[in-house]
């Protein structure tokens, strides 16, 4: 196996996170900090102050504010937020103004091959790649698979009893967030003579169902959970009824129904950080606290990773 990339800590403040309070931006700032490099965290409200952070309140899609968050920076780690990639275009330009490193988050769904992806989300991601290689950006690509975070949206569910209902999805190699963040702090910080642009294709060490992800956290919490799965209906009208936006749930409802099987397992972060993909059993067991409800008799372990969580 190849070394994994030796990375350089920066002079000055260089990189700026967006999403930075968001599920994977949160990861990336707490290693960039951990690391000793300053950061400035773009986020739309104003954050909690964290020593070695620098917040600037704005909108990813506002050139404006992302021009005045860029000042000084020299690599970006970028999230597209949005289903639709048109607003980006002005933000990519912004973006190509200067001599800037940018690391964008994209998805392992995407066809190469295909003229159309099979997905309104997958689509964006192939989107956003096509406009940032076009710009002249020469972007570091992370195509992550689906995060295991994602299984936090059953949280509610959970509260209510021991059953998940859901789309039956195709089977994926379920990826921990907190190493798509370590992928991503090893190439943010890579000597510019080690920097491959990839696309790094993230994966977890195993394919897995929806099924098998729902008893496997069933085990972390000691509870005998059930997957059920649902309609594309049921589960558009459940996912409307926790407050989700209808744009994404239609999104999400037709990537459940359209996306193919992957068969898709790669090392590759593995190369990049030095250490295997954790499982999606062992993410579990790190965040079994937060799907048990407070003032309950069911009792759980503390997460085993509490500093990697945080």
């Amino acid at each position: 196996m190849p070394d994994p990339i030796e990375t350089e800590v920066p002079s000055r403040p260089s990189i700026l996170v967006t999403g930075a309070t968001g599920t994977l931006g949160q990861e990336v700032v707490h290693r960039l900090v951990r690391r000793g490099v300053p950061v400035r965290g773009l986020s739309r409200a104003q954050p909690e102050r964290r020593p070695g952070v620098e917040w600037t309140v704005g909108d990813l899609t506002d050139p404006v504010d992302m021009s005045r968050a860029l000042a000084g920076v020299d690599a970006v780690f970028l999230v597209w937020p949005l289903l639709d990639p048109a607003p980006a275009r002005e933000v990519v330009k912004v973006l190509s103004g200067a001599d800037r490193r940018v690391v964008y988050v994209s998805s392992t769904a995407i066809d190469d091959n295909a003229a159309r992806q099979s997905d309104p989300i997958v689509q964006t991601h192939a989107d956003m790649e096509a406009m940032l290689s076009q710009a002249g950006l020469r972007p570091v690509v992370l195509r992550s698979d689906t995060l295991a975070a994602n299984a936090r949206g059953w949280s509610a569910q959970l509260r209510d009893g021991d059953d998940v209902y859901g789309p039956d999805i195709a089977r994926t190699a379920v990826v921990d967030e907190r190493d798509v963040a370590d992928a991503a702090e090893a190439v943010l910080l890579a000597p510019p003579d080690r920097l491959d642009r990839g696309p790094h294709l993230l994966t977890g060490p195993e394919l897995i169902t929806r099924a098998e992800q729902v008893h496997r956290l069933g085990a972390a919490l000691g509870r005998p959970l059930r997957f059920h799965p649902s309609t594309a209906n049921a589960t558009k009208q459940r996912m409307l009824a926790d407050g989700r936006p209808e744009p994404l749930v239609q999104a999400l409802i037709t990537a459940s129904t359209h996306r193919p099987d992957s068969d898709l397992v790669t090392d590759h972060l593995e190369r990049l950080t030095g250490h295997p993909a954790g499982t999606f059993a062992q993410w579990a067991a790190d965040h079994a606290a937060e799907f048990t409800p407070p003032n309950t008799d069911r009792g759980t372990d503390q997460p085993k990773n509490a500093a990697a969580s945080s």
